[in-house]
């Protein structure tokens, strides 16, 4: 193991021991490095990589602290990776949605309460073939946040959030250009949330993977178009 890796090893082991608590003070650099064994040199670059993922909050002139260690902060470093997407990362993001989803799904169907079963059948019920494009995603993004939230874990419904989020250009560029495709993505809402409101995880983690690969078939295929057209034209 490299130096900086045992470090950065050493500091984790002490927040999952208990030893550091979210929001503590890490004791002094030169403290820290001779209580652990290690040079001050590779401790500055263990607390140089844990602040860049969120775990160390390093405050110039007051000191290193422990972050909060909530889920949407630690998740931050995953959107700065996303944002810098092509077409083909943007397939593999919907790849991985469709597979934490789907999964995320079937907690909803088997975990759900009454009232967040309720106010998912009421975010269904609140849109329809009429409603804009720009409506019907920003219905799309509250439908599968409250289904992640559902599935009652804070960890998969933040990385789920950050996922959506880049793919929303996506969804508004079929919306506009794919006939049908608003009242397939609601049909497909409603067999969803009827799924989930039945407690059937294994139909609603079914519906959900069909749901997400049929829009990532369709980029697929625009993607190949465009590329096709492109070439076309020389």
């Amino acid at each position: 193991m490299a130096v900086t890796d045992e470090a950065i090893a050493k500091i984790k082991a002490m927040i999952v021991s208990g030893e550091l608590s979210p929001g503590d003070r890490l004791p002094p650099e030169k403290e820290l490095a001779e209580r652990l064994g290690l040079s001050r040199s590779s401790m500055r670059e263990a607390v140089k990589a844990l602040e860049v993922i969120r775990v160390l909050d390093v405050r110039r002139g007051d000191g290193t602290y422990v972050t909060s260690l909530e889920p949407h902060l630690l998740l931050e470093a995953i959107s700065f990776v996303v944002d810098m997407h092509d077409d083909d990362s943007m397939l593999e993001i919907f790849a991985v949605r469709r597979m934490l989803e789907s999964q995320a799904t079937g907690l909803a169907a088997t975990l759900g309460t009454v009232d967040a079963i309720a106010a998912l059948v009421h975010e269904v019920s609140s849109v329809d073939a009429t409603s804009t494009v720009e409506e019907i995603v920003e219905h799309d993004i509250r439908f599968h946040r409250e289904i992640a939230a559902m599935s009652g874990n804070a960890y998969l419904a933040s990385l789920i959030e950050h996922l959506s989020s880049q793919t929303v250009r996506a969804r508004v560029w079929r919306g506009l250009t794919e006939g049908g495709a608003t009242e397939r993505t609601l049909a497909e809402h409603r067999g969803i949330a009827d799924a989930i409101a039945r407690h059937d995880p294994a139909l609603a983690t079914s519906l959900t993977t069909a749901h997400i690969a049929g829009v990532e078939q369709w980029l697929r295929q625009a993607a190949s178009t465009r590329v096709s057209a492109v070439g076309g034209a020389d």
